[in-house]
């Protein structure tokens, strides 16, 4: 065996291992649409497995990711609830002073700073107790009336191929290129493996 085979068998299969998982990765999308080729039908994964896919996507979102419990419980904890009060005690002030005068002007002149004050404590203590049960019930009909899982579903499955293979490979570029790199180099190494054996055989 020539040193010219010895260098290009390596190379070789380096080659047919990088390309045949660049092949593998491209079939992932590829063919859009189903081809028929003999007695085989071809047609990408994402593609021919879209509406599984979505369906699946779906029910992960609704079940595991963004529940409607998660939410409610984020919404109505009391830190949540204290960032809201600042602008709900200008609210009230505002009203107080300024909309109560106009709406009322009469009931206004009894009303000092001190009421004002009073008022404000009473009717913020109220709505912190009110505004947690607000967004319950609020929660409870969105729920009802907003299927999560099917809004996800329709989102993906009414995603174009072009779209969807944009999306994955925004997402796993890097893991696509490695295993295209990995292909090559145990290409590399079974090439190396097949010039040891047949250096040994001779």
């Amino acid at each position: 065996m020539n040193y010219a085979t010895i260098i290009a068998i390596p190379l070789i299969s380096a080659f047919i291992g990088w390309f045949t998982n660049w092949i593998a990765i491209k079939m992932l999308f590829h063919p859009r649409e189903p081809k028929k080729i003999l007695f085989f039908t071809l047609q990408g994964i994402f593609p021919k497995r879209q509406s599984q896919f979505a369906a699946k996507l779906g029910k992960l979102v609704s079940d595991e990711l963004l529940s409607f419990q998660d939410i409610e419980e984020k919404i109505t904890a009391p830190n949540n609830i204290d960032k809201m009060m600042p602008l709900v005690e200008n609210h009230i002030d505002h009203f107080l002073r300024v909309k109560l005068a106009e709406q009322m002007p009469m009931i206004s002149m009894f009303i000092g700073d001190k009421t004002i004050q009073q008022l404000k404590t009473v009717f913020i203590s109220e709505l912190r107790t009110l505004f947690p049960e607000i967004m319950k019930n609020y929660m409870h009909h969105l729920e009802t009336d907003l299927d999560l899982e099917k809004i996800v579903t329709q989102k993906v499955a009414g995603f174009s191929s072009d779209k969807l293979e944009e999306i994955l490979n925004s997402i796993m570029k890097k893991e696509f290129f490695f295993v295209e790199i990995i292909g090559g180099v145990l290409g590399f190494f079974i090439g190396l493996l097949q010039v040891g054996i047949t250096l040994l055989q001779n």
